[in-house]
């Protein structure tokens, strides 16, 4: 028996190939390939017993998918004799026939593991093919094997060939079809196969309920869950924790309640994994007093309850009480981590309080979280909105592995604050690290860009967004939008507004603010229409830029049906800034007595800015007496406002000179 090491078999086939033996090297070569095979056979797939043909190979390399034939007329002497042993013949016993089955299905099942799906996938042909069962593991293996790697037409095909062997009636299966359909983003699919099953159990009804609320259909999968009640299914606490948060979603509070009722019912609400959900469900819905007594009422908190309720508070503006919860927290033991301190770092930007977030950065330090990048991203953030960006910065150099995020936080810290050369310069920065920016980089980089109007490098990053494929993104394009508008490239703006296939409320008012900046009343009113008529519902910003649009333009009529308009009409409550819109409106047109008239019927108080605006227009139009009367209102709120000194004293003097 001639065996070589697999160093010189190369050799010599390399030799044999200069010589132009090509029929030598393929026997070289095979002979190579059976010694991989005996020297570790896992690494080969055996499929003898369910040959297409006998062109099919009878093992096959998991990698290199290279063949080997046990008939082989390339078959070394030794390889012969070494493999008739292992040749399948007629009379195989039953028995043997299930171990080959069985260890198939282990096959399938580690290809599945091993993210190999088209391999998995064609061994399973070939059993189906030869009227052959593979045991259901090796179809859920293959099915989660989809699901990690989101391949939805591998996943089709699985489907077809659990139809053809015909163990779609297995219920665990189906489930985990769903499972699969739904994790692919494909509810349609996931539904039909829901349809289509015999029975279902609570484990059905949570796939499909799941499905629908990752794929954000959260109104369908709470109706689900009633469905599933009325089939006379007994929900369990995962099934509860899904449409819980399906409720705070789209901020379902009544159905959040009734869910409530049932969890009690049931007897889950002492769970500490559905006490925080339900507490997390109250505080998006806006009902922060239920949200506290629920967690008040839970018999066992652990760090996700505290860090939810605290969250809870943040979000809601209410930072006293999210910090007297995490006094509260050390006091009974609960060691506070990451997400606890975002949550705390996130209450004090809200109001930007410097004093509490430099606390907190104390305890963070003390807590041994200072050099943790979501962490240092918040408190990045805190600083830069605190106006104390070299403190920003300092938490920024002090964090070595630093990611996209913590990059972005970086740059919008320095655009926020109209530092947008240091910006550039941090971009130029993150570029050398070999950081890839995300679209949340572009559009704090295009804000940077519009704070100092460079025009230039804004549309360098116009080229970049093209190459880097953030194009079409909408968030991105309201950012350039803005941009060209704030350089005074009105037309770019306008040809990036109109490229922008799926427009939100963000890129209209982005490009409605354009032409106001650029005092172009009819166009702002032609696109608020056009808005309105493609189905998007202005805010109050958008209303606000339209105002000022029309303001700047002299559009006064115009502009006061729009104001009546977003008040009866669009039912967006007013605020004094479009108030101040409406005092600027009518006193650029010299309607003085109309506009003081009008603060004087506001619902609400008028605040120093709504009187600087009619004093400003008198001094414009030269109305002394108006003048003076909201000069006296400016100095009973705010006593020390030099402008408004400087605004009747010229008033004054222009009225003595005339």
């Amino acid at each position: 028996m001639f065996k070589a090491d697999q160093h010189s078999l190369i050799i010599f086939a390399k030799l044999l190939m200069r010589a132009g033996f090509g029929h030598a090297v393929r026997v070289v070569k095979t002979e190579q390939l059976w010694q991989d095979f005996f020297s570790n056979p896992s690494q080969w797939w055996d499929n003898r017993f369910i040959k297409k043909s006998p062109k099919y190979p009878d093992f096959k390399h998991k990698s290199t998918h290279e063949g080997l034939w046990i008939e082989g007329w390339l078959n070394p002497n030794w390889v012969k004799a070494k493999v008739s042993t292992m040749a399948l013949g007629q009379s195989q016993s039953g028995t043997g026939l299930r171990s080959r089955v069985s260890n198939f299905g282990n096959n399938v099942s580690k290809a599945s593991e091993e993210g190999q799906l088209k391999e998995a996938l064609d061994m399973l042909e070939l059993m189906v093919q030869h009227n052959t069962q593979a045991p259901i593991k090796a179809y859920v293996a293959l099915l989660k094997g989809c699901i990690r790697r989101k391949a939805l037409a591998e996943g089709r095909r699985a489907h077809a060939l659990i139809v053809q062997s015909g163990l779609f009636s297995d219920i665990f299966l189906a489930n985990t079809l769903i499972e699969m359909y739904g994790k692919c983003s494909s509810v349609f699919d996931a539904h039909k196969v829901f349809n289509a099953m015999p029975e279902h159990n609570v484990f059905s009804w949570t796939a499909i309920i799941l499905a629908y609320a990752n794929h954000g259909q959260c109104q369908e999968a709470i109706s689900l869950f009633g469905q599933m009640q009325q089939a006379g299914i007994a929900p369990d606490k995962v099934v509860f924790v899904i449409v819980l948060k399906a409720c705070a979603r789209i901020a379902a509070l009544e159905q959040g309640k009734e869910l409530h009722s049932q969890i009690i019912k049931y007897g889950y609400v002492s769970d500490v994994i559905v006490g925080s959900v339900l507490v997390d469900m109250y505080a998006k819905c806006g009902d922060i007093e239920h949200a506290h007594q629920v967690f008040n009422n839970m018999r066992e908190r652990n760090v996700v309850s505290w860090n939810t309720m605290i969250a809870g508070y943040a979000e809601r503006g209410l930072w006293k009480e999210a910090l007297a919860l995490y006094g509260r927290m050390g006091k009974e033991g609960v060691q506070p981590n990451n997400v606890t301190f975002v949550a705390l770092l996130k209450a004090c930007t809200s109001i930007a309080s410097l004093e509490q977030g430099k606390q907190l950065h104390s305890h963070i330090i003390k807590s041994g979280f200072e050099s943790d990048v979501i962490v240092g991203s918040a408190l990045v953030n805190m600083y830069a909105k605190c106006k104390c960006i070299d403190h920003a910065r300092q938490v920024f150099n002090n964090i070595h592995e630093r990611d996209v995020v913590l990059w972005n936080a970086m740059i919008a810290g320095y655009a926020e604050q109209g530092l947008g050369k240091e910006a550039l310069a941090l971009y130029e920065q993150m570029k050398q690290e070999d950081i890839q920016p995300t679209n949340v980089t572009y559009v704090v980089l295009l804000k940077a860009c519009a704070s100092i109007a460079a025009l230039e490098q804004g549309k360098q990053f116009h080229s970049y967004i093209i190459k880097s494929g953030f194009e079409s993104d909408v968030i991105v394009g309201s950012a350039l939008v803005d941009m060209y508008a704030k350089c005074g490239c009105i037309e770019n703006a306008s040809q990036v507004f109109n490229n922008i296939h799926k427009r939100d409320v963000v890129s209209w008012t982005a490009m409605i603010a354009g032409y106001a900046q650029e005092g172009l009343g009819k166009e702002a009113l032609t696109l608020l229409k056009q808005m309105q008529r493609e189905g998007t519902k202005p805010n109050e910003v958008t209303y606000l830029n339209v105002l000022s649009a029309c303001s700047h333009s002299g559009l006064v009529d115009e502009g006061c049906q729009v104001f009546n308009s977003m008040c009866k009409d669009q039912g967006v409550t007013p605020t004094v800034d479009h108030y101040a819109c409406i005092v600027d409106l009518l006193g650029r047109a010299g309607r003085l007595a109309d506009a003081e008239d009008f603060i004087n019927k506001m619902p609400i108080q008028p605040d120093a800015v709504v009187w600087m605006t009619l004093l400003g227009a008198a001094r414009n139009h030269g109305h002394v007496e108006i003048g003076r009367r909201a000069f006296d209102h400016v100095m009973e709120l705010e006593p020390e406002n030099a402008v408004a000194y400087l605004l009747i004293k010229h008033l004054c003097s222009s009225q003595e000179e005339g």
